[in-house]
């Protein structure tokens, strides 16, 4: 039975092969996974459609491969050594030096058992010379966590160089490549680092982004007075009930579905010359991953309660941290948020999510000096920002827009009211 690239979700039409978990003449069963293909969004495990042996590989790591198109073969039943390549895909050296994902650097190739770990568990491992076999995992599969744990609890850390595997050729995939340091140039050096698919493909999106919309970015700031003080007062009781803490997250995910009721132009795409108007909620938010930025979307965000928002952002941050998050979850979307202040940001101007017409933008909440009732005071600011494409959204519309959210989130008790 052929191993084939499946239907890799909307819009993704390519992958990279990331990592074979099998050699040819490994032994596998129904639904074990047997390669990694990288796509720009996630990292997919394809798991084998029939038991039986890995009986040839004919993409190998690194290389780019459309839907449809065959990996490799499964045998039913086992499959003698002399049928299999004189080395296995993994551990062969290829003429044309292939570089690793950036996410992955620095790497060597690992001869430990991987199908049980995370990809990023594995990745993990790989640039800190971690042997899998020795990490216990925390459930069914050692995580990105059980890695890090292993590595903070260790006596000694691995050796900057990892020894030479016995009876195998130096590999051309080992690592990035770093460019010779010499005295000549008093020890500065260079390191070339091949791009990740997903990180090539969001410099294409951004740049493309940038060319096809008319896009222009406004800015307000918010008192986060109110939220923050309905916040001390409930997040016992909101933790205890729900099990989750109340964050900032679902109040600017609620303010921003009432601002996109009342200007329901910033919840639209453009088709040609068609603007659709879309008349439900699937708001995404902005996740930042060690590959790149994921957007998972929740779906019928106006139909969630705050805990259901919270429970939902706080699944989808583990999935992407572990690599489990699925294609499904990034599916569509109407509108973004993207949390610039995590990061310490004061102020920025996001890009667009294409096909979305708008995005907001939010910063570090910082101490400022304003004037209430001709007073100066100190308040807890935010400044946010909203990019739209001015296509189909006008600039009135954008800043009363942004005002509205200011208002939604200045006056909390609203968000009831807002449903």
């Amino acid at each position: 039975m052929n191993i084939v690239v499946p239907d890799l979700g909307e819009s993704v039409v390519e992958a990279t092969i990331s990592r074979w978990l099998k050699k040819v003449g490994d032994a596998v069963t129904i639904g074990e996974p047997v390669v990694v293909l990288a796509t720009d969004k996630v990292d997919l495990e394809i798991g084998a459609q029939t038991a039986g042996t890995l009986a040839t590989i004919i993409r190998q790591d690194g290389e780019d491969v459309k839907i449809g198109e065959v990996l490799g073969d499964i045998t039913a039943g086992s499959v003698g050594t002399s049928a299999a390549p004189p080395a296995p895909a993994i551990e062969q050296t290829p003429a044309s030096p292939t570089l690793p994902n950036a996410a992955t650097a620095p790497e060597t190739q690992s001869t430990t058992p991987v199908a049980q770990a995370t990809p990023v568990a594995q990745r993990m491992a790989d640039a800190e010379h971690v042997d899998l076999t020795q990490v216990p995992p925390s459930g069914a599969r050692v995580t990105k966590s059980d890695v890090q744990k292993f590595v903070e609890g260790r006596a000694a850390p691995a050796a900057d160089v990892p020894a030479e595997r016995p009876n195998s050729a130096p590999s051309a995939v080992t690592s990035p490549t770093p460019l010779a340091a010499s005295a000549a140039n008093n020890g500065r050096r260079d390191e070339v680092i091949r791009m990740s698919r997903r990180r090539r493909t969001i410099a294409t999106r951004l740049v493309e982004a940038q060319h096809t919309a008319a896009m222009l970015t406004t800015f307000n700031e918010i008192d986060m007075s109110a939220v923050q003080a309905l916040r001390e007062r409930r997040k016992e009781v909101f933790k205890q009930k729900f099990g989750v803490g109340l964050g900032l997250s679902s109040f600017f995910v609620k303010a921003s579905i009432g601002a996109l009721k009342a200007f329901p132009r910033l919840n639209a795409e453009l088709r040609g010359d068609d603007m659709i108007l879309k008349h439900y909620y699937d708001i995404g938010v902005a996740i930042g991953a060690e590959e790149g930025l994921v957007v998972p979307v929740l779906r019928d965000a106006d139909r969630l309660s705050f805990a259901e928002i919270e429970k939902q952002i706080k699944a989808y941050a583990a999935q992407v941290g572990d690599g489990s998050l699925a294609l499904e979850a990034l599916r569509g979307g109407t509108f973004t948020i993207t949390n610039g202040g995590i990061f310490g940001s004061m102020m920025s101007t996001p890009i667009l999510n294409a096909p979305q017409v708008g995005i907001l933008g939010l910063h570090a909440i910082k101490p400022r000096a304003v004037v209430i009732d001709d007073q100066i005071v100190a308040r807890p600011m935010m400044y946010v920002a909203l990019s739209y494409d001015h296509r189909i959204v006008d600039g009135r519309e954008a800043v009363q827009f942004l005002v509205r959210v200011k208002e939604l989130v200045e006056d909390p008790e609203s968000l009831l009211i807002e449903g």
